[in-house]
């Protein structure tokens, strides 16, 4: 970064204050807290959270150092404040692949097509026919027309996948949805706070295992000494 782009010294002493102001706020929401998962509390601790992540920065910018606090990311999800006795359900599903084989996809998008040369490929409404195996776009569509979502999960090395992260997400309501209500933004209406359960799946829990199952094993190796020896 260039001097001139630099924070002033200024702006980074606001951004202490700014921090000092978010840690009264939270230690008052925390002494005032009505019970487990307080949304005061809650608030104030992402707005200081993003105090400290801003002044971390402007430090690191304007001196080049950095603070020793570890800014958490917001991966938790606030208190429910939906329903005692749901009388409706949204499940939202999110999974992430990586195309790591364009060439089994390819082969397992024209396998499709030629069981079913009527296929639809988007190609101005006509069949599949040799299209399907001509690019990664119209392969994508042809495999996950042909194939349900979790059977796409469960067998996802056959096209060439790689997984990523998912997860689901079980969101009450109060009644159903009108049909077609909502298809045109079906992600818009997720609401946090309306969230039953939600199940993760990420590759970074099974790496923070290894290395709570690494630490054990040093634990283990380390060699006990008796008092004088």
């Amino acid at each position: 970064m260039s001097d001139a782009a630099q924070p002033s010294a200024a702006e980074v002493r606001a951004a202490a204050e700014a921090v000092k102001a978010a840690l009264d706020r939270h230690l008052e929401a925390v002494e005032r807290r009505s019970g487990e998962g307080d949304p005061a509390v809650y608030a104030a601790f992402n707005e200081l959270a993003a105090a400290a992540e801003v002044y971390d920065e402007l430090l690191y910018d304007a001196y080049d150092e950095v603070t020793p606090f570890e800014i958490p990311g917001d991966d938790s999800l606030p208190a429910y404040a939906g329903p005692e006795e749901p009388s409706a359900l949204s499940v939202l599903i999110r999974r992430d692949y990586v195309v790591v084989e364009p060439q089994r996809l390819l082969s397992q998008a024209q396998r499709i097509a030629d069981l079913d040369p009527d296929i639809d490929t988007g190609n101005d409404g006509q069949g599949g026919g040799a299209a399907a195996g001509e690019s990664v776009h119209t392969a994508l569509g042809v495999v996950f027309g042909e194939f349900e979502a979790d059977e796409i999960a469960s067998r996802h090395k056959e096209f060439g996948l790689e997984e990523g992260d998912s997860t689901l997400w079980v969101v009450a309501d109060e009644e159903p949805p009108e049909p077609g209500e909502w298809l045109s933004a079906p992600f818009d209406q997720a609401d946090p706070h309306m969230v039953v359960c939600r199940f993760d799946v990420s590759s970074v829990f099974d790496e923070e295992l290894d290395e709570e199952e690494l630490d054990e094993e040093d634990e283990d190796d380390l060699e006990v000494l008796e008092p004088g020896s």
